[in-house]
């Protein structure tokens, strides 16, 4: 592609390049919860679980990954099927340049195509900048947790959002698993636009 930037649905072989993105946050920030960074084989088995179910996307600058944005599991009993939670990840030198508002919509998108009625996503306070950025896209708080972890030596917030991505309805059909929906043509409409957007971004 001559884009300058891209996103596409991430393979086995993204798994150390993303884990690459992710480290940091582990090791330099309360971002993450995670004390140590999981080691690849234990990163491509997340990537594994995580994709039969859910859209996994990456953003590329050129041919490395720089950024990253997946549902995964909010909850596990049966009721709670439709509603997944969101996570979005950027190196840092490609903060503020709108990559993160466009992969995130790219999400929300494949996951109303699979079924899902809900969006939740976890905020460690303060973070001004993803507050803003969940609250820009829509989601609404739903509440904070208080003190509920303890990294580099401090009790942290968090702050809980929601984003709608359907009207509710009464008996709603269980999602489709992406394999049932990755080769439709909304699905693939979807990421043309999203890798439309982006190409225009400097």
């Amino acid at each position: 592609m001559d884009n300058k930037y891209s996103i596409r649905l991430i393979t086995e072989s993204d798994a150390e390049e993303v884990l690459n993105v992710y480290k940091y946050y582990v090791d330099n920030t309360v971002v993450s919860f995670e004390y140590e960074a999981p080691t690849p084989e234990e990163y491509l088995q997340r990537i594994r679980t995580n994709t039969d179910k859910y859209p996994w996307l990456v953003c590329l600058h050129k041919d490395r990954i720089i950024g990253f944005a997946y549902a995964s599991t909010h909850r596990y009993r049966t009721a709670y099927q439709w509603s997944p939670e969101s996570t979005v990840y950027f190196a840092p030198d490609f903060h503020a340049k709108g990559l993160g508002r466009i992969i995130y919509e790219t999400l929300f998108l494949l996951l109303k195509l699979q079924g899902y009625y809900n969006v939740f996503a976890g905020i460690t306070l303060p973070n001004e900048k993803s507050v803003g950025l969940h609250q820009a896209l829509g989601f609404k708080e739903v509440g904070i947790f208080k003190n509920i972890g303890y990294k580099h030596g401090h009790w942290h917030h968090t702050q809980w959002f929601q984003l709608d991505l359907a009207e509710h309805i009464l008996n709603p059909p269980a999602p489709k698993k992406l394999n049932a929906v990755i080769t439709t043509a909304p699905f693939q409409s979807i990421l043309a636009t999203a890798n439309e957007r982006v190409s225009k971004i400097k």
